[in-house]
């Protein structure tokens, strides 16, 4: 937080220049006392000028070659010991925690000034990747195999390195637009290596890597243009069929991309590209300041968009199912698409043959549920796989927990989960073990990761690492662990990895990635 001062001399000038002693009157002899000499700044430890800083760091290794912020963080689909971070020097490194053993201790309890360097030694790097030229704003791994390393930047640039090798080549780049927000990898596996992005111009790209086109590895499949300012966040319906889009102007998209609702049958409703469209001008669904995050349920049945103003909606979403597909036709899917020459985009080809294909429009666009349990921005939103919950981390420090099952009643409202600070993002961990499948892993700029036990009532074990409570009785709210290490205090945890749970990897606003053996239950 920013320190604040008052200025004691403000006003040190007299009132009235008659009041002033003469100097003859102002005379005084101050006799010599040896006992007690007069305080002198001239002889204070320059060490002590440097405000010490009290770090408890649980972490079991650490990267710290940025010299920047680390603005994005993305863990290798197949390989999850590679991590690839994004900071605001411009560059992009790639490393591994292969190496790293979790009996390796963490770094004492320590006072040290904040030029204080640890004795422990930095992960070495894969690679170092250069070429953009302003902050590198967002990461991904395509899918499904990790294939490709694709980085978008403020610089507009999105650029597309071979994870095939450790020289992380790069294959090619490309410019549409001034500043990139995000990066989405497409799970279509029908559609392998296809990215989205979202664009502070309010534009919304589709692009697939074909490492074999030398000339244009990058190669637009979609554009759209319906956002009138930045769009801000996007997710992928489960199926990666469907793209869900959300903007500082309120609105909400969600895209057919590769044309199998309209294969289907089911056409827009405005005949505008989307599938579904919401804008502010809808009383219903207008949110004050925008939206700024959105998720869609494991179902693909619902999306929800979180506002500027603490508010959550609910959308419904078109539903799209092939029944009785065999292997055969899956394979003619993957082979019967034809690339439109004027816009690169696919279309169906022999995607329908052999299936009988259901598309329903169901509840699509209508809005579910208006939910108002947080009263800032809502800056992160996830769903767990494993459970009827949603879990909604606001910038006013709180996560709050809704019921899916039950007309997103809300469960449980943690309203000081980060000590004051904005929670920055929420994830549910992503296991099929009976404790660990209610788990939930959120940071914060308070400089903390936290693990929760969602069914609430756990308090964390005394041996467990980084166990302990936040103010308020974080025990009794189903903290479960605190994982310290980060400077904090504003310089927050800007994201994280945590493919399985059992390890914790942080990109960091002090510049250092940490690495955390959180464990499960």
């Amino acid at each position: 937080m920013a320190s604040q001062s008052t200025n004691d001399n403000a006003d040190d000038s007299p009132a009235d220049d008659d009041g002033l002693l003469d100097s003859s009157e102002a005379a005084e002899i101050v006799p010599d006392d040896p006992d007690h000499p007069m305080d002198s700044g001239d002889d204070e430890d320059p060490a002590a000028s440097h405000e010490e800083i009290q770090l408890e760091n649980h972490s079991i290794a650490h990267f710290d070659l940025h010299n920047d912020s680390v603005f994005c963080i993305a863990q290798h689909p197949l390989k999850p010991t590679i991590i690839a971070t994004g900071s605001g020097d411009d560059s992009t490194y790639i490393f591994s925690t292969v190496d790293v053993s979790s009996a390796l201790p963490p770094l004492p309890n320590e006072s040290r000034t904040p030029t204080a360097s640890s004795a422990r030694t930095s992960l070495p790097p894969i690679a170092k990747l250069t070429g953009h030229t302003d902050s590198v704003s967002a990461l991904t791994f395509t899918l499904p195999d990790g294939e490709f390393l694709v980085t978008g930047g403020l610089d507009g640039r999105v650029r597309a390195h071979s994870a095939n090798s450790n020289s992380y080549a790069l294959l090619g780049e490309t410019q549409e637009v001034q500043e990139i927000n995000f990066l989405l990898p497409c799970p279509n596996p029908s559609y392998p290596n296809t990215i989205a992005l979202g664009a502070s111009d309010g534009s919304v790209w589709v692009y697939t890597v074909d490492g074999t086109d030398k000339e244009t590895p990058l190669q637009v499949l979609q554009a759209y243009y319906l956002h009138t300012e930045s769009c801000t966040a996007g997710a992928w319906t489960p199926d990666g069929k469907m793209l869900a889009t959300v903007s500082e102007d309120g609105s909400l998209y969600v895209w057919d991309v590769f044309g199998e609702a309209a294969g289907m049958g089911l056409d827009s409703p405005s005949q505008a590209q989307a599938l579904v469209g919401l804008t502010a001008k809808d009383s219903r669904f207008a949110v004050e300041g925008g939206l700024f995050s959105v998720a869609v349920a494991p179902s693909g049945a619902f999306a929800a968009v979180g506002g500027a103003d603490g508010t959550i909606r609910i959308v419904g979403l078109p539903r799209l199912a092939a029944v009785g597909a065999t292997e055969s036709t899956d394979k003619a899917q993957k082979g019967g698409r034809a690339k439109d020459q004027n816009r690169g985009a696919l279309k169906a080809g022999s995607a329908q043959q052999g299936s009988a294909a259901q598309a329903s429009a169901g509840q699509a666009g209508h809005i579910l549920a208006n939910l108002q349990a947080q009263s800032d921005v809502i800056e992160s939103l996830a769903f767990s796989n494993h459970n009827p919950l949603l879990a909604a981390g606001s910038v006013d420090g709180s996560i709050v927990l809704f019921d899916t099952a039950h007309q997103f009643t809300v469960r449980r409202s943690i309203g000081d989960a980060h000590e004051g600070f904005a929670v920055v993002q929420v994830q549910f961990v992503d296991t099929k073990a009976s404790d660990g499948a209610w788990l939930l892993t959120s940071c914060g700029l308070d400089g903390v990761v936290r693990r929760w036990d969602t069914r609430g009532g756990t308090i964390a074990s005394a041996t467990a690492p980084g166990a302990s409570s936040v103010a308020g009785g974080g025990g009794q709210q189903g903290l479960v662990r605190e994982l310290k290490g980060h400077t904090g205090n504003g310089e927050g945890v800007l994201g994280f990895v945590q493919s399985g749970g059992k390890r914790v990897i942080t990109a960091g606003d002090d510049g250092v990635c940490l690495i955390f053996e959180a464990g499960l239950l």
